[in-house]
C-alpha cells in the first residue's frame, strides 16, 4: 500500500522514538529536516510520494535549501538519510535514493573553551544576595565540574545525586546512563543550594534538582539566559553556551593528563573519535606554550623571558 508524506513521517517519528530511543531534541531535528524535503517535493512535484523520490530529486533538494554552511548541510543530509534508511528497512522502498548523496567537506572545527580564569570570573559575577544566586552558582559548577549537556543538567534528579559516594547518575542520549564523579566544590555548592531549594513555598517537580522560583524544572532557554547574562557581567567576549562548559571540562582534563578513555566515559561519547577532538585542543595549547616560553621560539630573543631550570 502506497503511503503519503503525512503517514510516512508519522511512522518515521515513531521509529525514532521507540526503536532508536532518540532524545526529544534529536527527533525534533530529524522532523524539521524531513519536513523540509516534504515541502520541497509538494511545491516542485505535487504528485510525488515518498516512495517515488529518486536521487535526482534529493540532489535538486540540496540546491533548493541553499545552505552554505557545510555542517548545517551535513546535519540535514543525516536526517534525510535516516528517513530513507527507515523506508528501506520497512520495505516501503527497494532501493535507497540517498545512498549516493555525498556529504560536503567540512574542516574540523575545534570547540570554543574557557580558561580556568574565565570560569572563575563567571562564577564571581554571580550575585549571591539574590534568591537565585546560589542556584546559579551550583548550576555553573555542575556544568563545569561534571561536563553535562544542558538537557542532562535540567533533568538531573535528587535521586541521581549520591553525596556519600561522591558521584551522580546521568541519563544521556538514548536514555543511556553513566556515572560521573563529583568534586568537593560541586558537592558543596549543591548542598548550599539545597538549603535555598528547601525554602521554596511551592515545589511542583519534587525530584528535579534545579528549579525556578515557582518550583518547576528549568528550561534549556533559561540556562542559556543565565550564562549569557553572567558572561556580560564578567566581560567575557567569547560566544559561551552551556556546552562551552562541557568542552572546557574535557579540555582541562586532557591538558592535565587525564586518560582519554576515562574522559570518553564521563562525557558519554559512543566513539573515542569524538573525544579525540580534545587532544587537538591540547596540542594547540602546547604549541602556544612553546611559543610563549621556549627560548628558540620565533620572535623571542635568546635568553629572554623566564629562566629555565633543570
Amino acid at each position: 500500500m502506497r503511503e503519503n508524506w503525512t503517514d510516512c513521517i508519522r511512522e518515521f517519528k515513531n521509529y525514532l522514538t521507540i526503536e532508536r530511543s532518540l532524545s526529544e531534541n534529536s527527533i525534533v531535528a530529524y522532523m524539521l529536516d524531513v519536513n523540509k524535503l516534504r515541502e520541497y517535493c509538494e511545491n516542485q512535484y505535487p504528485a510525488l510520494m515518498p516512495q517515488d523520490v529518486q536521487f535526482n530529486h534529493l540532489s535538486d533538494f540540496l540546491k533548493w535549501i541553499d545552505v552554505d554552511n557545510p555542517r548545517t548541510q551535513s546535519r540535514i543530509l543525516s536526517g534525510i538519510r535516516s528517513f530513507f534508511r527507515y523506508m528501506t528497512i520497512e520495505g516501503k522502498i527497494s532501493e535507497n535514493p540517498a545512498t549516493m548523496l555525498e556529504s560536503p567537506r567540512a574542516g574540523t572545527r575545534l570547540p570554543d573553551v574557557l580558561s580556568v580564569e574565565e570560569i572563575d570570573r563567571i562564577v564571581s559575577a554571580i550575585d549571591l544576595s539574590k534568591p537565585e544566586g546560589q542556584r546559579n552558582k551550583a548550576i555553573i559548577e555542575t556544568l563545569y565540574g561534571c561536563g553535562l549537556r544542558v538537557t542532562e543538567l535540567i533533568n538531573l534528579r535528587l535521586t541521581d545525586i549520591h553525596f556519600k559516594d561522591e558521584y551522580i547518575t546521568v541519563t544521556g542520549k538514548g536514555d543511556k546512563q553513566r556515572l560521573i564523579p563529583l568534586n568537593q566544590n560541586t558537592i558543596k555548592q549543591i548542598e548550599f543550594y539545597m538549603q535555598d531549594r528547601n525554602r521554596l513555598k511551592t515545589i511542583v517537580d519534587r525530584n528535579i534538582l534545579f528549579l525556578n522560583r515557582r518550583g518547576k524544572k528549568l528550561t534549556r532557554i533559561m540556562i542559556y539566559t543565565i550564562i549569557r547574562e553572567l558572561c556580560q557581567i564578567a566581560g567575557i567576549r567569547k560566544k559561551v553556551s552551556p556546552h562551552t562548559f562541557r568542552h572546557s571540562f574535557a579540555t582541562h582534563l586532557v591538558q592535565a593528563g587525564a586518560d582519554l578513555r576515562a574522559v570518553q566515559e564521563m562525557l558519554g561519547h559512543e566513539s573515542i573519535l569524538t573525544t579525540e577532538v580534545y587532544t587537538h585542543i591540547d596540542r594547540i595549547y602546547l604549541k602556544e606554550t612553546i611559543g610563549l616560553y621556549h627560548p628558540r621560539a620565533k620572535g623571542r630573543e635568546r635568553g629572554a623571558g623566564r629562566k629555565l631550570r633543570f
